[in-house]
C-alpha cells in the first residue's frame, strides 16, 4: 500500500518519500520536516499511535492523517489525542485523501501543546485529567468535555449551541438550561475552591474562559 501511495502521490506532483517503519518515520522528519504526514497505525516497529506521540513531543507540528483499518470509535479518539490531525478507515478513496492532504497543507504546522493550559488550570486531553496549580480536580465525563472545549479556545465565546455541540452528542434532547448547568458544575470545581472566577458569562451570547486562569 505504501508504494501504491507513493506513485499516486508522486503522480499528482506531490514529493514523497516512505519510511518503512515508526522508528524510520522518527528518523526523517528529525532531518526534514514535511508539509504533512500521512501516518498508518499498522507498522512493523512502533504503531502509529507511538509514532504520532513521539513526533509531537519532538516538536513536530506537520500536520498528519492516520491510516487504519480500525473504525473503532477509541481509536480514532486515541490517535486525534495523541496529535492526529485526521483519520481515514480503509478502504479509502485516493481521491478523498488527497482533498484531506491539500486541506491539511493548506492549514500548515500548528503548535499544540499535549497539555491545554489556562494561567494555573491545566487538562491533558490524554489521560483526561485536569488540574487547579498542583492540586487534581476530579471531573464527569460530561464536564470535561465542557471544559476542554473552553480551553482550546480560551478568549472565544462560545455559544450554547457551540458547546453543546461539543459535549452532547447529536443524539441528546436539546435542554435549554443544560450548559448553563454544567457551567455552573465546572464553576463549583475548578474556580470557587481556589477563590478564582476564569470562566465568564457574556450575556446573551454565551461563556468564555480566560486566558489567565482568572488570576
Amino acid at each position: 500500500m505504501a508504494a501504491a501511495l507513493r506513485r499516486a502521490l508522486r503522480g499528482e506532483g506531490i514529493v514523497t518519500d516512505v519510511a518503512a517503519g515508526g522508528e524510520e518515520a522518527l528518523r526523517l522528519a528529525r532531518s526534514w520536516e514535511p508539509d504533512a504526514v500521512v501516518l498508518d497505525v499498522m507498522l512493523p516497529d512502533i504503531d502509529g499511535f507511538e509514532t504520532c506521540r513521539r513526533l509531537r513531543a519532538e516538536g513536530v507540528w506537520s500536520p498528519i492523517i492516520m491510516l487504519t483499518a480500525r473504525d473503532a470509535v477509541e481509536d480514532r479518539v486515541r490517535g486525534l489525542d495523541q496529535g492526529a490531525d485526521d483519520y481515514l478507515t480503509k478502504p479509502f478513496s485516493l481521491a478523498e485523501l488527497l482533498a484531506r492532504l491539500r486541506a491539511l497543507v493548506r492549514r500548515g504546522p500548528t503548535e499544540r501543546p499535549a497539555v491545554l493550559e489556562a494561567g494555573d488550570l491545566r487538562l491533558d486531553p490524554a489521560t483526561r485529567r485536569v488540574w487547579r496549580g498542583d492540586r487534581e480536580v476530579e471531573l464527569s465525563a460530561r464536564e470535561f468535555a465542557l471544559l476542554e472545549a473552553f480551553m482550546r479556545r480560551p478568549e472565544q465565546v462560545l455559544s450554547q449551541a457551540q458547546l453543546l455541540d461539543a459535549a452532547w452528542d447529536l443524539g441528546y434532547e436539546h435542554r435549554s438550561n443544560v450548559v448553563e448547568v454544567y457551567v455552573r458544575y465546572l464553576r463549583e470545581k475548578v474556580d470557587r475552591p481556589f477563590g478564582v472566577r476564569s470562566i465568564e458569562t457574556v450575556r446573551g451570547i454565551g461563556y468564555r474562559l480566560r486566558r489567565d486562569g482568572g488570576r
